[in-house]
């Protein structure tokens, strides 16, 4: 992973994980999960806006906002997932308050680089992938319609 690619935000939180030992860092997860921030009345009254991660057996969904090159990123998980939700947490309070330029060079391997590939099954680490890919392609396209 590219080192200068990462925010400070993001690398703050890897490095959290990174210096506990493993059997400790899926406590720190679910400390993440129950921070999952509420998504705004606004958003949630226009779930078709919300897009669903496929990726994640749980029903996750996230929406991106992108306002004068700030991006601002809600997700929903729900409370019996809080391995997926903590994983939402996690990216929602990374991204949300970034630049464009800054989400967009986020490292798509960011998931792996946490230490949890050890912790967790291979799929709960691509749902948080998942999650990541969407959120570029939806800054992207935000983007794009701004234009």
């Amino acid at each position: 992973m590219s080192e200068s690619a990462l925010p400070e935000t993001l690398a703050a939180i890897r490095d959290d994980f990174l210096e506990l030992p493993e059997p400790e860092r899926l406590q720190l997860l679910l400390e993440f999960s129950s921070e999952l921030p509420e998504v705004p009345a606004e958003i949630a009254a226009h779930p078709e806006f919300n897009e669903r991660v496929l990726e994640c057996q749980s029903p996750v969904y996230v929406r991106t906002i992108v306002h004068d090159n700030t991006v601002t990123m809600h997700a929903t998980a729900p409370p019996e997932a809080p391995t997926t939700r903590g994983f939402a947490s996690i990216l929602v309070q990374g991204i949300t308050g970034l630049s464009v330029d800054e989400v967009l060079a986020i490292p798509d391997d960011y998931a792996q680089s946490i230490g949890l590939t050890r912790a967790v099954s291979p799929l709960r680490i691509g749902g948080m992938t998942g999650m990541l890919r969407r959120v570029k392609r939806q800054v992207r396209e935000a983007v794009a319609i701004n234009f």
